[in-house]
């Protein structure tokens, strides 16, 4: 229905968010030979007889003005090994002062950049201009164009970098949430305790203390979290040096108390998890991706889905890799800018089933519990998946190994295995 008024700038990004597209790097040249390029999805053809194709680009950026001198540009379609390429010539890799300086460049008929191992490319004459709003419309005569090798190409889809097959990250992050809680609870010995948590974080896992430990240690270590109840211990959290705070709420759609949360912790530079209880159950799963919208909303810059525990009776579908998918491939763009993290339980052993479906999904980030301490999927097997299937973690796991030992004497008054060591500075 025609209102009479263009619609609002938010509301399109995020309608325009939801279109895939490939993505392709626009070079130009000029006749003194200076090379110049940029990562684009507005790209389109034309015509087959005579061959044109299109190309939109913003009349404020350093392209347009090259592209309208040089009258000539080349566009190069990237596959999917080629995420690194193309986050360089948008700008988005940190001190770079020569963008060609990685990958094989030549120049093409016209003399602009053609990428040698493209998923294709063609290169261009510039045949007709038309404004287009804040962007001009360069339509572009083919003078050449290859296809170098067959791959599947590169996606960009809400905001965010993909790929059609096979799309497994290249690296996950994983947080133990469920150590220091169970061991308060089961074990007598805080300093021992405290020495395994310490070891859990030097070996690269952000650990998740017990809000006690606020008033026990006179600065928290860095890689913890703390979880609060509401924007008071919040404040006391980030007042002792937590730079990771976490509130869990309900799915209501809502999540209110993750707004105050926020709120509290302005200024401070820490980060807000807001985290959605029992998640994964399917009759909530409307209600789950409005209060993913709302933690977004609020300004939490990571946002967690918790798998509820066990429940008595019938068996449920909570688990299911079928339906994890399905929330999935909303709550991921639903989440937009903030981190989406996973909570998984190992029901019915799916946890691990549950954790590579979620990673083809988008997901990057785990909850764990080393040893499956607090009921969470085992830490140390979600790292051995990552390692089977090439995924990189930033997590040492020989350096786990004394730490499950110490665990396991912990618990059970019995050691498998040497002492775990204090990590430095601990």
């Amino acid at each position: 229905m025609d209102t009479g008024t263009a619609v609002d700038e938010t509301t399109f990004r995020r309608v325009l968010a939801r279109w895939p597209s490939g993505v392709g790097i626009i070079t130009t040249a000029g006749p003194d030979g200076r090379r110049h390029g940029m990562t684009a999805s507005s790209f389109s053809s034309v015509s087959l007889r005579p061959p044109l194709v299109l190309v939109c680009l913003d009349r404020r950026i350093r392209s347009h003005e090259l592209v309208t001198r040089n009258g000539v540009f080349a566009v190069n379609v990237l596959g999917r090994d080629h995420i690194g390429l193309g986050r360089r010539f948008a700008g988005l890799t940190p001190g770079v002062t020569d963008r060609f300086a990685e990958g094989d460049w030549l120049p093409g008929a016209t003399g602009s950049p053609v990428l040698t191992d493209a998923a294709a490319w063609v290169d261009c004459r510039v045949r007709h201009v038309y404004p287009g709003g804040d962007h001009t419309i360069f339509v572009g005569e083919v003078i050449a164009a290859g296809v170098p090798r067959i791959t599947s190409p590169l996606l960009f889809h809400s905001r965010s970098w993909g790929q059609l097959a096979d799309p497994l990250p290249e690296k996950v992050a994983v947080a133990d949430t469920g150590l220091a809680r169970t061991l308060a609870a089961e074990a007598g010995n805080r300093r021992r305790v405290a020495r395994l948590a310490a070891a859990v974080r030097a070996a690269g896992v952000r650990v998740r203390l017990p809000r006690e430990e606020l008033r026990r240690s006179p600065a928290l270590p860095e890689r913890v979290s703390v979880r609060v109840r509401d924007a008071a211990e919040a404040a006391e959290a980030t007042a002792a040096g937590c730079r990771v705070v976490e509130v869990t709420v309900a799915a209501d759609g809502v999540a209110a108390a993750a707004a105050s949360v926020v709120a509290a912790v302005a200024g401070s530079g820490a980060t807000v998890v807001g985290r959605v209880d029992d998640a994964l159950d399917p009759a909530r799963g409307r209600a789950v991706l409005q209060t993913v919208g709302a933690l977004r909303e609020a300004g939490c810059g990571e946002i967690a889905l918790d798998e509820a525990g066990p429940r008595s009776g019938e068996e449920h579908d909570d688990g299911s890799p079928r339906h994890l998918r399905r929330l999935l491939q909303d709550a991921v763009p639903q989440a937009g800018d903030a981190l989406l993290r996973l909570a998984l339980r190992d029901h019915h052993g799916l946890g691990l089933v549950n954790a590579l479906t979620a990673m083809k999904n988008g997901v990057r980030d785990f909850d764990t519990g080393l040893a499956g301490c607090g009921g969470l999927l085992p830490t140390e097997r979600l790292l051995l998946l990552c390692a089977r299937l090439g995924v990189e973690a930033p997590v040492e796991r020989e350096a786990l190994r004394p730490c499950l030992n110490e665990l396991h004497a912990l618990r059970y008054g019995r050691r498998r295995g040497g002492p775990v060591r204090p990590a430095a500075g601990s």
